[in-house]
């Protein structure tokens, strides 16, 4: 296929004006604790709205699906995905799973002719995500994927700065997605079969794909890169994330970087952990462009700060009086509304594949020791 980013090939094309004036039909396909935390919560006020209509639920576990009905039904409940999207009340569809099962359910939803959002990352690698990115194409329906840090305040001030051209060319950017003891023990995070990788592929992907989209999405030409396990097969280290982890069951890398050139010359450095002796948690990325850098802490909007010359003088600012604002129920939001008034989505799966595309050349370029071209 042509270059997944490529503009002219984004999905999400011709609904119509049919879900104005009446909710549209949720069926949503994974219940456990991402779905329960923050998916549900967010329909369930779109419910109160008149936006949408929990119509359905489905999960593998009965006693995750009958918990999330018993929360936020009544609603139609199934074990197996292709019953849930066999019912015609199911307009859109919101796929929790695990990395491993994203694909299926997902091209099963646009062969059924359904609008998706789902989880990020888009798939447990690029081959998966392409084989998403063509179902929803070829079905003309909506395909959002869940990178929903961009919804901050912080990151949509720094956008639109970006987007009026304060920061001129942005030749050079370094994201960091670092914990120093921070091993997430619920779910599949530690094992490389179901999630496709360790810190790289979970929290990685939203700081490469905050970086990308802030930079405008620029062609990748090259990645080189690294990804190690150094502390995930021992024992008696520290976990803050709740107990210690499982050497025998970690298969993931627990540290990974990379460095990747872009067609138009720019360059970004990547780096991410589940341990690292590092002095703290750093969730964030800085641009360097041409009349100005940016320093975006996606924790804390208050170390936000934008660097500049002006008049011959060197100026440190920062944005203010920025609101508070609940991400995930923002994306949600959004994902809904663009059904409604049939516009683009907020972050269409071309431009999750370019993320996954370039951590699977990360993984391939740590493997052979190689810089991977495209």
């Amino acid at each position: 296929m042509a270059n997944a980013w490529d503009a002219d090939l984004i999905s999400g094309g011709a609904s119509s004006s049919e879900y104005k004036g009446r909710p549209i039909g949720i069926g949503l396909i994974g219940t456990g604790g991402i779905a329960q935390s923050v998916h549900l919560p967010a329909y369930k006020k779109l419910q109160d709205e008149g936006k949408v209509r929990i119509v359905a639920l489905c999960d593998i576990k009965p006693n995750k699906l009958a918990e999330a009905n018993a929360k936020f039904g009544p609603a139609q409940t199934y074990e197996n995905y292709e019953e849930l999207l066999a019912n015609p009340e199911v307009e859109a569809v919101d796929v929790c799973t695990p990395n491993y099962m994203h694909m299926p359910p997902v091209v099963a939803a646009f062969e059924a002719g359904k609008h998706v959002i789902c989880e990020k990352p888009i798939a447990i690698d690029s081959k998966q995500g392409q084989l998403m990115v063509a179902a929803a194409q070829k079905a003309g329906k909506k395909f959002q994927v869940g990178l929903n840090m961009r919804f901050g305040a912080g990151p949509q001030a720094i956008k639109r700065l970006v987007d009026a051209g304060k920061l001129g060319e942005i030749y050079y950017a370094r994201a960091q997605a670092i914990r120093r003891r921070g091993v997430p023990m619920w779910g599949v995070f530690t094992e490389k079969d179901k999630q496709g990788g360790g810190p790289l592929i979970d929290i990685g992907v939203h700081i490469l794909d905050m970086s990308l989209w802030l930079m405008g999405h620029p062609k990748p030409v090259s990645v080189s890169g690294t990804a190690a396990t150094k502390f995930g097969h021992r024992t008696g280290h520290i976990n803050l994330f709740g107990q210690p982890w499982d050497p025998n069951n970690f298969t993931v890398e627990d540290f990974a970087s990379g460095y990747v050139k872009f067609e138009n010359g720019a360059s970004l450095v990547l780096e991410s952990s589940f341990v690292l002796n590092n002095d703290r948690e750093r969730f964030e990325t800085s641009l360097y462009g041409t009349e100005g850098g940016v320093f975006l802490d996606l924790h804390n909007d208050d170390n936000t700060r934008i660097y500049t010359e002006e008049a011959g003088t060197l100026f440190d600012s920062q944005p203010v009086f920025l609101p508070g604002v609940a991400t995930h129920e923002q994306e949600i939001r959004s994902y809904v509304q663009s059904i409604i008034d049939d516009k683009a989505v907020a972050v269409p799966g071309e431009q999750a594949l370019m993320v996954s595309t370039i951590l699977d050349a990360l993984y391939e370029s740590s493997d052979t020791g190689r810089e991977v071209r495209f």
